[in-house]
């Protein structure tokens, strides 16, 4: 009697797992697909601007033109448009790439961590294989390489 038991235990649990992997397993497949890309797009156009000097000096080499990513958000009922660009791609001698950002004058660049994450981090997150980010103000003749780093360390003692 006891071995029946333990047969029916053992059928209920092999259903009751297999249910859960196909649950699981239809809900990745369902499941919608995030805004990261896998490889950056290269596009061969490249214009002419001040700033490819400036990248060839500091050792990086321009091998893509401008990118637009393309975004449409739904808020409630209405659906709304918007786009980042990427002016640049260029590697490094090591062969990582790197999105490239020029400086607008009539969007000046404010170094705070605040203002680098509303502005440059987005499009970090779309292309997590890239090393980082130049952004370069021919103005004052400077690439900064901008990087990020996941941490969940307390940076600061008045943190919360």
């Amino acid at each position: 009697m006891h071995e029946n038991i333990d047969r029916v235990l053992m059928v209920v649990l092999a259903v009751m797992a297999a249910g859960v992997v196909l649950w699981r397993l239809n809900r990745w497949l369902t499941s919608p697909q995030t805004a990261v890309f896998t490889t950056v797009p290269i596009h061969k156009q490249i214009e002419d601007h001040p700033a490819l000097e400036l990248l060839l000096q500091e050792g990086y080499e321009v091998i893509g033109g401008k990118v637009k990513i393309n975004l449409s958000f739904q808020i409630g009922a209405q659906e709304v448009y918007s786009r980042l660009f990427v002016d640049y791609v260029a590697s490094d001698e090591e062969g990582q790439l790197y999105l490239v950002k020029l400086s607008r004058e009539r969007m000046a660049m404010d170094w705070s961590g605040a203002s680098v994450r509303d502005r440059l981090m987005p499009v970090l997150l779309m292309y997590p294989d890239c090393a980082g980010l130049l952004y370069v103000d021919d103005q004052q003749g400077t690439v900064r390489k901008v990087t990020m780093e996941w941490t969940d360390e307390m940076w600061s003692k008045n943190h919360y």
